[in-house]
């Protein structure tokens, strides 16, 4: 069994200051149809850089395709609560949630192959910070726990292990942001950046953008640009945010 590794909870980035900066909602296997969306949006990995928002594998066909993007230098990702079903699933032993969840694929690989995946995977941040001209940028998976910011960084990187738990358990599952509707701001960052719950167009409610337009399924994917804070393709306006 491979030896556990040292997590970097936060990983933070400073400004791009050759090219732009975007950021994409869940992938789950489809990195075919998320680079036909790169070469619309006239990315240039020579000098521009993409943030993914987690949820690489599960789901769809390619999700082994995550290990050669996270191999680039220009692509970057964080933990979502499908990775951490994929290492929890290998490192307990405990397979039926992963797999009723898009993680066949896993199975079919050798012992080998699954721990290759494990550790680039278990080796993901929770969250990333990305410095821009309008501030910094933060992106989770799915919600910040608390109101605040510098609250939900000192939680992650200095708690005890209880409320580490709890804090990661938040940041890769729920919900409750964009169920309720709530646009109160997330304090002490410029603005947020997630994913987690497919929508037909992204929602911005408060600071927070929620950018999972389902390009994994019969959507397609967003692009978020940290720098000026616009989406490609753009919100059309009158569109209803659920995904029904």
């Amino acid at each position: 069994m491979l030896e556990n590794i040292e997590v970097v909870r936060i990983k933070r980035f400073a400004a791009n200051t050759a090219g732009r900066d975007f950021a994409v909602g869940d992938i789950h296997g489809h990195f075919t149809r998320l680079q036909r969306a790169l070469d619309t949006a006239g990315f240039n990995p020579a000098a521009d850089r993409l943030f993914s928002v987690g949820d690489l594998v599960d789901r769809g066909p390619e999700s082994l395709s995550a290990m050669e993007w996270l191999d680039q230098s220009w692509f970057h990702a964080i933990r979502g609560n499908h990775e951490e079903m994929t290492v929890s699933a290998f490192r307990e032993g405990s397979t039926d949630l992963h797999f009723c969840n898009g993680g066949a694929w896993f199975y079919a690989l050798s012992q080998d192959e699954r721990a290759d995946v494990v550790v680039a995977l278990e080796a993901l941040p929770l969250a990333i910070e990305v410095e821009t001209a309008r501030g910094i940028v933060g992106i989770v998976h799915a919600d910040v726990p608390y109101g605040r910011w510098p609250d939900f960084k000192l939680s992650i990187e200095t708690g005890s292990p209880a409320e580490v738990d709890h804090v990661q358990a938040v940041a890769q599952w729920s919900r409750s942001r964009i169920n309720e509707g709530n646009t109160e701001p997330v304090s002490g960052i410029s603005a947020v950046v997630v994913g987690h719950t497919p929508l037909r167009q992204p929602a911005v409610l408060g600071n927070v953008f929620h950018i999972d337009t389902a390009g994994w399924m019969d959507g397609h994917f967003t692009l978020l640009e940290l720098g000026s804070l616009q989406c490609t393709p753009p919100i059309k306006p009158g569109v209803s945010h659920d995904w029904d």
